[in-house]
């Protein structure tokens, strides 16, 4: 055995002897009980970050853990691989964006062998392949044919100069992110999810989803947003109604306004004579969609002149059009409550409309100079200024104007959800062409099943102005299946999200060429038992990957109602910036690999310089690792100098798995550090040759210590990588055992079994972090066996049953130092070797102890 740790020769020795072996290879078997696990397959965007070696590594750890443990485990991986960023390089670099796709992935696929993954690459999928997505066309065409994918107008972000929708995120300071262009909100024909359909299923079915963070549930259910009120109808004209729904129906006779959106019918009305009131609506369908731009934003109104009436009061309301008021959420109207809601307040301040209290609260005083935070509190207001409501609380206020509402025919209650149906139609190239045909004669029709899938043609550039499909005859020039005349193929895409939403299932069967998977392996591997991923993703993606399993469920496609049993959420990886500002206020940020910093006596930063011409650096905050930011660490770096298992390593060590891990050069040298220290025990230990590990036999008190923190620290570490998932805490433990078993000096034939013993277990405990020096050791330990082959060890109960325990000395409290005492002595028979000890009889000084407490197996105090 070489005497020094070379990670680069041992690490390609290592991945070539798996794949020899195909040892990751996952077969449907019924003798093992199966593990599937599965980490968020990442968008090819060019390189690896350190984000993927952290949640590609928890997820190689879990996997190997639990192969050593007698599962049939499945780890596979595949590319999300549709998207505007290929577009975006495509335009930048003037290449197809399937040829920039493609190229990503290839390089990207062996930045991930090189980590040793343990990844089963017989099931690799690539989302932008027509092998893949040809069956996210079959499933809309069945689900198009049963009404669950619908078309319908809805406003969206529209760039005027790309000619595309924008989702929220781009729009930055209401124009488009890549044009500047001053984004306008424009109705167009989508097709839509009818995702609200199972609003209450994906709701409830939080509650079976016991291995998942109580924190991801609880986003979840507040993005479902279930909520409890009454829809009631304002009337005007001949008979018209004028919808509003609401929470707070015990407030109804403070309203004072009613606020519409810019496109609604009656706004629309009531600016055909009007052009101010055009050019304000105009105005309102400038700007995002985001409903959090929306909160954010100056709240702006205008008067329509009309009036519709209080079904209850039946007073004279005025109609605001407000452009915080979106047609897409509920009804495109919103009864106004200025005394009870603060928006409302603010609104009605702005432009001196009238302030109504309807809710008064014990000990209160109401007043229209200023909004109250009382004003709102539902919980312990009252009516007043009600009418026959006086008095009631805000249950039976609701009940009773429900049922006033109800016998008028205006209103009743309504269970309502925030979630909405979700749009998917995208006017982008690089994605997956909907399976739709327009015809003049027949209307929109699903492409045939015979006609799957249809193919997006690839080698495209797109020119940033619109989708080029749009402009391509030969793509959208087509013939109607149902009545042969000419006809027009869709040109919108898929949202990106649909792809990722069922990818986990086609990986059960990944070549399938009947469905979009076979039922049988669905059967044997979904669901998912373990599931991890950044906490990003806890709402939108997580939401439609749920809603999706639903639907495949109800095709028969599926087994059970949830797609992932288990999920764990990592951190972020974050690391210190740097930057200087530029004469134009704009700042240049500096990788820290480009910085010296200056630190205190406690190691805190003081200063910092450019290494290139030591001059000063601003010191950023700490921040998520980002190209932005400049202050990522390449993953291929690190391999390239410490090795994958170091990266590894470090990665699990420094934080647990949910928690943020701040990347430190120290801690990645520590981390190889104790990878040397590893390899130098065993190459010491196997140098005079290798012994049997220790079974049974007369052993020595040391070793009898060394056996029973051996078999403690395999108990915990089993329980640290299987239970509880924190291998930080696996990790230090095998530290700790590492730093006795060096103190361990004995040279007994008897000794060097136990250090076997010991040494074999290190090895095979950290293999799942370090597979590559696993691998190497153990055919060291081992001569002749393989390190795939081994169970992971097992706490021998008789080595943790002690003759001997450890009791800690503490004289008056402070601790002084240890005692081992037999496990069956007595308290007098402690006191005595307590007092006998020599830090106690050199404290006492030949005096006598005041006290002597003894807390049977833990300490001794003396008391001087």
């Amino acid at each position: 055995m070489q005497p020094n740790y070379h990670p680069a020769s041992i690490e390609q020795q290592a991945q070539q002897h798996w794949e020899d072996r195909k040892a990751f290879l996952a077969v449907e078997s019924g003798d093992k009980p199966k593990y599937y696990c599965l980490s968020m397959f990442p968008y090819p965007s060019g390189k690896l970050h350190m984000g993927h070696v952290r949640n590609y590594t928890i997820g190689d750890v879990l996997s190997r853990y639990h192969r050593m443990k007698g599962y049939n485990v499945m780890q596979p991986m595949g590319w999300d691989a549709f998207g505007l960023p290929a577009e975006n390089a495509a335009l930048a670099n003037n290449v197809p964006p399937a040829a920039w796709t493609y190229s990503n992935i290839e390089y990207m696929k062996q930045q991930l062998k090189s980590l040793g993954l343990g990844i089963d690459w017989s099931r690799e999928v690539k989302t932008c392949t027509p092998e893949y997505y040809r069956w996210e066309q079959w499933l809309f065409t069945r689900l198009f044919e049963k009404g669950v994918i619908y078309k319908k107008t809805s406003t969206v972000n529209w760039d005027p100069i790309d000619q595309t929708v924008l989702a929220n995120e781009q729009v930055i300071d209401g124009r488009g992110w890549r044009s500047g262009a001053v984004v306008e909100k424009r109705d167009i024909p989508m097709y839509f999810f009818r995702i609200t359909q199972y609003a209450e299923e994906l709701l409830s079915g939080l509650d079976q989803l016991e291995g998942w963070p109580e924190q991801v549930r609880t986003m979840q259910a507040n993005w479902i947003g279930k909520s409890y009120g009454v829809r009631f109808a304002f009337t005007h004209g001949n008979d018209e109604k004028l919808w509003v729904y609401t929470t707070r129906a015990d407030t109804i006779m403070g309203v004072t306004f009613v606020a519409v959106a810019a496109e609604h019918p009656l706004a629309t009305r009531a600016a055909q004579d009007n052009p101010a009131l055009a050019a304000f609506i105009e105005e309102c369908k400038q700007g995002g969609v985001a409903e959090a731009d929306i909160a954010t934003m100056e709240k702006k109104g205008m008067d329509t002149g009309l009036k519709v009436t209080h079904p209850l009061t039946g007073e004279q309301v005025p109609v605001w059009v407000g452009n915080y008021v979106l047609m897409g959420y509920g009804e495109g109207a919103v009864m106004a409550v200025p005394a009870h809601d603060e928006r409302d307040f603010g609104f009605a301040k702005k432009y001196d409309l009238p302030i109504k209290q309807s809710i008064q609260v014990a000990g209160e005083t109401f007043s229209t100079d200023a909004w109250a935070e009382w004003y709102g509190d539902k919980e312990k207001g009252v009516c007043i200024y009600s009418g026959k409501y006086d008095g009631l609380s805000y249950g039976a206020a609701v009940d009773a104007i429900a049922t006033d509402l109800k016998a008028k025919g205006l209103g009743d209650k309504q269970v309502q959800f925030r979630l909405r149906d979700w749009g998917i139609s995208r006017q982008r190239y690089w994605g997956c062409p909907i399976p739709i045909i327009h015809c003049p004669s027949c209307g929109d029709v699903a492409v045939p099943d015979d006609q799957l899938p249809v193919v997006l043609p690839e080698n495209v550039v797109p020119d940033g102005a619109g989708s080029p499909l749009a402009k391509m005859p030969e793509f959208y020039e087509c013939t109607c299946p149902k009545c042969g005349g000419k006809a027009k193929r869709e040109t919108d895409t898929m949202d990106t999200f649909v792809e990722s939403s069922w990818y986990y299932a086609r990986y059960s069967s990944p070549q399938c060429k009947t469905g979009m998977v076979d039922k049988a392996s669905a059967q044997h591997w979904l669901p998912v038992d373990q599931y991890i991923g950044g906490i990003e993703h806890a709402i939108l993606h997580l939401l439609y990957a749920r809603f999706f399993h639903k639907l495949m469920r109800d095709e028969g496609l599926v087994p059970g109602d949830e797609p992932f049993k288990n999920l764990l959420t990592q951190g972020m990886v974050i690391a210190p910036t740097f930057y200087r500002e530029e004469s134009n206020g704009k700042k240049l940020w500096i990788n820290p690999a480009e910085v010296d910093v200056a630190t205190d006596e406690r190691g805190r930063p003081t200063g910092a310089t450019l290494k290139a011409d030591g001059l000063p650096v601003v010191i950023g905050g700490t921040e998520k690792m980002s190209k932005s930011k400049n202050n990522g660490v390449d993953p291929q770096a690190i391999i390239d100098e410490y090795g994958a298992d170091t990266a590894r390593l470090f990665m699990m060590f420094a934080a647990p798995p949910d928690q943020s891990l701040e990347w430190s050069d120290a801690g990645v040298e520590g981390s190889y550090r104790f990878l040397k220290r590893v390899w130098k025990a065993v190459s010491d230990h196997v140098a005079p040759g290798v012994v049997a590990a220790y079974r049974e036999g007369e052993l020595s008190a040391a070793a009898k210590a060394l056996r029973f923190q051996l078999h403690q620290t395999i108990a915990k570490v089993d329980d640290d990588l299987g239970r509880r998932k924190t291998f930080n805490t696996a990790i230090a433990a095998n530290m700790e055992l590492l730093n006795a078993l060096g103190k361990f000096t004995e040279q007994t034939p008897a000794a060097r079994h136990v250090m076997q013993e010991a040494l074999e277990a290190i090895v095979l405990m950290l293999s799942p972090i370090v597979p590559h020096l696993g691998q190497a050791l153990w055919s060291e330990l081992r001569p002749g066996s393989d390190l795939l082959d081994q169970s992971f060890p097992k706490a021998d109960p008789a080595a943790l049953v002690q003759d001997e325990i450890e009791l800690v000395i503490q004289i008056n409290g402070k601790l002084r130092g240890s005692l081992r005492v037999s496990k069956d002595a007595d308290k007098a028979a402690i006191e005595q070797l307590a007092l006998a000890h020599e830090v106690v009889v050199k404290q006492l000084a030949g005096g006598i102890a005041k006290k002597v407490v003894v807390v049977p197996g833990r300490l001794i105090n003396v008391v001087v």
